[in-house]
């Protein structure tokens, strides 16, 4: 189901909400991009484009600050209610997640900085696949804030469960390598690291994949089991 924010809102009001909701859009473009292009510096083992991440981040920060002001302007302004005040809070929670993704973006770039053996190359690549699960969940996330999709929505919310289980497997066999070979300990911790913020992300885009639900809906999903969201769609 895709909704219609033309059906609530009109005008000034509704250019405004267009505006501030473009510029989410915006946000989430950069910080895809910044999750890919760690993704691809831990592949590649290129510092470039490690330091390429970190020194964008401002980037990320600064439209956060930007977003949120403008809803801070619209709420005092404009004084919405129903549906209206319902989207205003969905960006202003959907910008302070994405912000965070970028941050754990950031962390997983730092990765690239250090260099592996041969057989922790092979951790890399299994930590690659269960972050292009993420990427894509993100860009599908971002593709039903776009639309107020609740169905695609409410698909991205169910891939979390199988980030999790990536996450527990992959923690698992990191673990193991440890144990096999102390002396990895201090290098195979940032593996460690950013597998968690891996999964970290995953639990941002289902956040997100609510506040979309909430703003259709008028549902508040959290904490919920995925029968009764289903049920209640």
């Amino acid at each position: 189901m895709e909704h219609n924010l033309n059906k609530h809102i009109s005008g000034r009001f509704n250019e405004e909400l267009e505006n501030v909701r473009n510029h989410v859009l915006s946000m989430g473009g950069l910080v895809e991009q910044q999750l890919n292009l760690a993704l691809d510096a831990v592949n590649s083992a290129d510092a470039d484009k490690a330091r390429k991440v970190s020194e964008n981040d401002y980037k990320v920060n600064a439209m956060e600050v930007n977003i949120d002001e403008e809803c801070t302007r619209i709420i005092a302004k404009r004084q919405p209610a129903a549906s209206d005040l319902r989207l205003v809070v969905a960006i202003a929670k959907t910008i302070a997640d994405l912000e965070r993704i970028g941050d754990e973006a950031e962390r997983i770039a730092r990765v690239a900085l250090d260099s592996f053996t041969k057989d922790q190359q092979d951790l890399l690549l299994n930590i690659d696949n269960m972050g292009r699960q993420v990427s894509r969940m993100l860009h599908d996330v971002l593709d039903a804030f776009a639309r107020m999709d609740v169905q695609k929505a409410f698909e991205v919310h169910k891939e979390d469960a199988k980030v999790d289980r990536e996450y527990e497997a992959l923690t698992r066999q990191i673990m193991t390598y440890m144990m096999e070979d102390p002396r990895s300990i201090p290098k195979i911790m940032d593996l460690i690291w950013s597998v968690r913020s891996l999964e970290r992300i995953g639990d941002r885009c289902q956040n997100i994949a609510e506040y979309v639900i909430y703003f259709v809906n008028g549902k508040d999903i959290r904490h919920t089991s995925q029968e009764d969201i289903e049920k209640s769609l």
